[in-house]
């Protein structure tokens, strides 16, 4: 410890910081007595300096002290209307008008723009008179005519701006397990919504010249004219992924081609890092060479480039840690005091955690950290453990970089985004290298030669749309070989810090290990060379591994891996409990059941109704929010689903099939459940359609059916009424043939009925009496949903009767 006191004391400030931030005060406190006891068995055991411990605990203690503090003073200036707004519920909604100032760049997307404001005064309507204060809020403007587009993007950062619109609190997590939008925007310090309509309730004015927005907004426009250069440059298919590579620009990012790479692991491909800011200072520093500056004033023009590079790039966590990083070694080099990457990368932690503790929960934060740590541990002893080729080294030395940062970035990948493709280390070790060191630097250097030298940029930018076209299509090969995609359930996070652990250990015995034999293959040939004849001496020489104890800790280390794996890929493998999930879908109904025996039943998908006309085309957005992809199918995969048994469409309206899509294209079915019907509306022609393209089989539920799905789980079809005619028959008006089903888990009984209303619900009990299709035992209704959305025409009193 006492060789390398910044790590262990920026491992301390993390571990404040993180203790602070997911335990309560008695959590936080007994975390930091941990922490004073093991510096003080660390003096004992004379593994630290009483100094060293010393600063270790005072981390601690003030990471910890330091996000308490910031979650105090991490409240609302308006307390008052809080209260209110949490005593009317999830749709309060108050008028109130704002003054202030524009603190992030303007985003317009189709009929939305979005941007920040530092409010300054807020007058709630009621109140006798504005508010001074200081509140940040996320402004909504939903822009009513195309032109209001032009409008809102001529707003910039650092204006002021009066808004006149209605007040709400960000939506939190209304399913288990979902991402909690008002927790995320809470550790941004904004807890308001300011919705406006149309551009007229905005009245912006020029702010300040000098200040911090001010000086923001003219990088903003520095971006957008970078990137309306690179539209010129590359055509309307490639120029936002060229964005999103070379700037920084994702918003333009084609939504599909996106998805590709992220089934593949490769996003972080398109995210500003490390690897951007190294290729950055690689290419500058060779133009400055070539102009014969000398050592010192280069490293100084390097330092103060970077900054200005990291505020082009974005500024997002990952590439504000490879700036600080560089500058960081730059000043270290100049001063010729440069140690190794885990120094410069431990106090880059320290200095962001001390600039924003919470950054210490952003996903961005967290890779871009834990991959670096990995590569920095982790390369040397994989590559030292592989075969010491004579050719082809470079190709060695890249898969080891590719396995290592597949390896420490698995966890964090299957935590948050609950899937991992197989193929996605072959995509990395292809991909890589070949977009890093040729698309992405053509891409870059075209942008800058296209500023003088339009024609010259277009030539230059010519030679990468081949790249880029191979590039699109060989990631839309891999990705599509969709039996290789694995999903995953959100692992424990004890399993995700195990995991890294223990690769941890897996790296250090590596090293011993190389080491070792590196130093065997020293002292043998020394001993060949001393005794053999000249000319004598065997090319190869022979180690023997005898170290019988570190053998038997590899194959330990290995079984455990093996062990962590399968326990997160079935962690549910012994789960006899059956689960049924109301999802909240918004509009529309989606119920899933995990039954005793493992299987999974989906009972329609929600779906977001549009009423927009001929016409309004324009307001169509990049990535418009779509129920299935954005709320259903991550919700299914954070619970660990694979693959749907039984997916039951109660019947074909809107609001039970539009989230359906995005599940047919992510998970297999082995079978639907429907009414037999069909319908023309487009969204129930295309589901069904697709249902076909898939193979899926397709069953006319109707009174009657019966399935046993396991041992502990039945279901019965109670309506429609089985159709007298093979052929599938039209309907437009679907309510009152929904498939009304209950579904017996273990003793209870679950009841759905769909949208029918109360004329139907006797004609079921008719039926019912009929053909005695319920046996008594399934009489008993533990739980059901109420018809029609809880419409007044269903759930009739005879029905509950009944």
């Amino acid at each position: 410890m006492n060789r390398r006191p910044l790590i262990w004391f920026a491992i301390c400030w993390v571990f404040g910081g993180a203790a602070a931030a997911g335990l309560n005060n008695s959590g936080v406190w007994l975390a930091a007595g941990a922490g004073i006891l093991l510096a003080t068995a660390a003096v004992l055991g004379k593994q630290a300096t009483w100094q060293l411990a010393a600063a270790c605990a005072l981390a601690v203690c003030l990471a910890a002290g330091e996000r308490l503090w910031a979650d105090a003073r991490n409240v609302t200036a308006l307390p008052a209307l809080l209260a209110a707004a949490e005593a009317d519920g999830p749709r309060a909604a108050y008028a109130a008008e704002a003054e202030g100032v524009i603190v992030s760049a303007v985003e317009v997307d189709g009929d939305r723009a979005m941007f920040r404001v530092e409010a300054h005064s807020i007058h709630v309507q009621g109140e006798a008179a504005a508010q001074p204060l200081r509140e940040r809020l996320i402004v909504h403007v939903w822009l009513i005519e195309q032109p209001e587009q032009a409008i809102a993007a001529a707003w910039q950062r650092g204006a002021k701006v009066r808004l006149a619109g209605e007040l709400t609190r960000p939506a939190g997590a209304s399913n288990s397990g979902r991402f909690d939008y008002r927790r995320y925007l809470s550790s941004q310090r904004i807890h308001w919504l300011l919705k406006v309509k149309g551009t007229a309730a905005v009245k912006p004015a020029p702010g300040p010249k000098w200040t911090a927005a001010a000086l923001l907004g003219r990088v903003d426009n520095a971006r957008a004219w970078l990137g309306a250069q690179m539209e010129q440059l590359y055509p309307s298919s490639q120029s936002g992924y060229m964005k999103g590579l070379v700037l920084g620009i994702r918003e333009d990012l084609d939504p599909e081609q996106f998805q590709q790479f992220s089934r593949l692991g490769l996003t972080h491909i398109l995210a500003i890092s490390g690897l951007h800011v190294a290729v950055f200072l690689y290419a500058l520093s060779g133009l400055l060479h070539l102009a014969r500056i000398s050592r010192e004033r280069m490293l100084l023009i390097l330092m103060l480039s970077v900054p200005m590079y990291v505020l082009l790039a974005g500024a997002s966590p990952s590439v504000v840690r490879a700036g600080l990083m560089s500058v960081l070694g730059l000043l270290a080099a100049r001063m010729g005091k440069l140690k190794d990457g885990l120094h410069l990368l431990a106090a880059a932690a320290v200095l962001m955690l001390i600039y924003d503790p919470y950054f210490i929960e952003d996903v961005s934060f967290q890779l871009s950290f834990i991959v670096t740590i990995g590569l920095i541990v982790g390369v040397q002893p994989v590559r030292q453990a592989m075969p010491r080729w004579r050719r082809g080294k470079s190709l060695l030395d890249l898969a080891a970089v590719t396995l290592v940062a597949q390896i420490v970035s698995f966890p964090l990948t299957i935590y948050y985004f609950n899937q991992f493709h197989v193929l996605s280390m072959l995509a990395n070790f292809v991909l890589v290298p070949f977009i890093s060191f040729i698309v992405m630097p053509l891409g870059a250097v075209s942008l800058l030669l296209a500023i003088p030298w339009e024609g010259g940029g277009k030539l230059l930018a010519y030679f990468s749309h081949f790249a880029n076209e191979w590039t699109f299509a060989f990631v839309e090969q891999l990705s599509e070989v969709d039996s290789l995609r694995t999903i995953w359930a959100t692992p424990p996070l004890w399993w995700v810090a195990a995991w890294l652990i223990i690769f941890g250990v897996i790296f250090r015995i590596l090293r011993s290990w190389t080491m070792q034999i590196a130093a065997k293959h020293e002292e043998e040939a020394a001993t060949i060379e001393e005794t053999a004849p000249i000319g004598a001496v065997h090319p190869y020489i022979v180690v023997k591994e005898n170290s019988k104890k570190l053998r038997i800790s590899q194959y330990l280390l290995l079984a455990l891996v093996l062990i962590m794996i399968f326990y997160a890929f079935e962690p549910d493998l012994f789960n006899r409990q059956a689960e049924v999930s109301f999802i909240d879908v918004g509009q529309g109904d989606a119920v899933h059941i995990r039954t005793p025996g493992g299987k999974h039943i989906l009972i329609d998908g929600g779906g977001t109704m549009s009423f927009r006309k001929p016409g309004e085309e324009w307001k169509e957005r990049s990535d418009p929010f779509e129920i299935g992809k954005k709320v259903l199918v991550p919700l299914l995969m954070k619970r660990g689903v694979r693959e749907i048994d039984i997916l039951v469409i109660s019947h074909l309206d809107s609001d039970h099939i539009r989230g359906l899509k995005a599940v047919l294209e992510t998970f297999p079915i082995r079978s639907i459940w429907w009414n037999g019907t069909l319908k023309e509306a487009d969204d129930a022609q295309q589901l069904i359609k697709q249902a076909i393209a898939l193979g899926i089989p397709m069953y006319s539920a109707s009174a009657g059916m019966k399935q046993q799905v396991d041992a502990n789980t039945k279901i019965s079809v109670l309506w429609p009424l089985a159709q007298k005619e093979e052929a599938v028959a039209q309907l437009e008006e679907q309510n009152e043939a929904s498939v009304v089903l209950s579904v017996q888990l273990f003793q209870s009984i679950f009841l759905f009925t769909g949208d029918i209303n109360a004329a139907t619900e006797r004609a079921i009990i008719r039926n019912e009496r009929q053909q005695n299709i319920m046996e008594s035992n399934e009489k008993t209704v533990s739980v059901m949903k109420v018809a029609h959305h809880g419409s007044r025409f269903s759930t009739s009193t005879e029905w509950l009767d009944y």
